[in-house]
């Protein structure tokens, strides 16, 4: 087994496992170091947004595939930790990026339907997961994202927005996704209904500040996995941020500031 398929299939592992596998998103080598280095840390995520935001491009596959996979190899190559990509949608071609993500050290994804027609959406997701086998990592964990919470047309019933993800996610699941992503489902009723449909050990959430349920009560419901999206770099530029505003008022910097790098 390559080193590559042992990673694939740990972190495959993680999400199978009953504990919630906790994902605090890095954007770059030195992010990506600083999340691995704390006790706990099983794996590292990239999020599309922040990496895309770190070289001044707008989110949306807006930032040039080659760049994004070279900040990807990068982290691969500094921590030890597997790493799940975030492709997006998979830059017009799923299969070939999985490969190229693959390629770059990656043995996870995340892939968006963008509330395409399911039909196309699926196979999407078969192009990707085949792509894996090819490549020789039949454990690469593609994490089959739905839009049916973030792109739901304005003023839709909440119960036809969770049926739609129910819909969507119970497609990709059937054909070989070991996980489905819904960003932005963080209402209690919301999470129990799709761990409910869906299964214990399959559903992957994103943390969302001021709206999301604790970790501790997810891995309660039976969520698999919560990852953090740009919201970890958000929380560093946030503290960036404050930092020069007390220094600029005539303060200092916060003393219990640690050497992380």
């Amino acid at each position: 087994m390559t080193d590559l398929a042992a990673r694939a299939q740990t972190l495959l592992d993680l999400h199978r496992a009953p504990e919630l596998l906790v994902l605090a998103n890095a954007w770059d080598v030195v992010s990506a170091r600083a999340v691995a280095a704390v006790e706990g840390t099983r794996a590292i995520a990239t999020p599309s947004h922040g990496i895309a935001a770190t070289f001044g491009y707008e989110d949306g596959e807006q930032i040039p595939l080659d760049l994004h996979l070279d900040m990807v190899a990068r982290i691969a190559s500094a921590v030890s930790l597997p790493v799940t990509m975030d492709f997006e949608a998979g830059y017009g071609d799923p299969g070939e990026t999985t490969r190229r993500a693959i390629a770059a050290g990656a043995v996870g994804g995340n892939l968006e339907d963008g509330l395409k027609p399911l039909e196309e959406s699926v196979a999407a997701v078969e192009a990707s997961l085949r792509a894996a086998r090819d490549a020789g990592v039949p454990g690469f964990v593609l994490n089959a994202r739905t839009d049916a919470f973030t792109k739901a047309p304005q003023g839709q019933d909440p119960a036809d927005t969770l049926a739609e993800a129910v819909r969507r996610c119970k497609a990709y699941l059937e054909v070989g996704a070991p996980v489905v992503f819904v960003p932005r489902a963080a209402r209690r009723e919301h999470v129990e209904a799709l761990v409910s449909e869906l299964g214990r050990g399959v559903v992957t959430l994103i943390s969302i500040p001021g709206a999301s349920l604790p970790a501790r009560e997810l891995e309660a419901l039976g969520v698999a996995r919560l990852s953090t999206g740009p919201f970890t770099q958000r929380v560093a530029l946030t503290a960036l941020q404050d930092a020069t505003a007390e220094l600029l008022a005539g303060g200092v910097l916060p003393p219990g500031t640690r050497a992380l790098n």
